[in-house]
């Protein structure tokens, strides 16, 4: 039986995540307003900051399930771009992603919380979100998009 698990990203991963945002509003959505759209393979892995910010994928054997990355962010831990295979939405991946992003970025970054963004009109995501412990905090002095994005944060452990 082949487990879920959770593995560095490979260039050749980015090749798939690519066929994921197949428009400029998935893209944003997913990576920010700051996101190149159309993208050529040498941009989507610039605006994706790799290998300058951790990345990995969720795999079940060789399917790519998920894809997230995590960095340091007002002194948190945080969690970004966050995607779930189209093909396997609805399955519960989101929660998996999570948690084992939650445990892996511990071992990284040496901080006592969690934090994440999320577009106010993502309600699956926000779901998710809150699911895993994640609670809607006042958002950070001086960070941009405010009125289109939650801030979320969560203690360790």
């Amino acid at each position: 039986m082949t487990l879920d698990r959770l593995v560095d990203v490979t260039p050749r991963d980015f090749d798939e995540l690519m066929h994921w945002f197949p428009d400029a509003a998935s893209v944003e959505s997913w990576g920010g307003p700051g996101f190149r759209y159309p993208f050529t393979r040498n941009t989507f892995i610039a605006d994706c900051r790799w290998p300058h910010v951790e990345a990995r994928v969720l795999k079940h054997g060789d399917t790519m399930l998920a894809f997230g990355q995590f960095y340091e962010r007002h002194r948190r831990i945080n969690l970004a771009r966050l995607a779930v295979n189209p093909a396997r939405r609805n399955e519960g991946l989101c929660g998996r992603l999570v948690r084992f992003l939650l445990a892996e970025s511990r071992h990284h970054i040496d901080r006592t919380e969690y934090s994440l963004f999320v577009y106010r009109d993502n309600a699956p995501a926000l779901r998710c979100y809150q699911a895993a412990g994640f609670a809607i905090t006042d958002y950070p002095a001086g960070d941009l998009l405010a009125d289109r994005c939650y801030y979320l944060t969560r203690p360790l452990d």
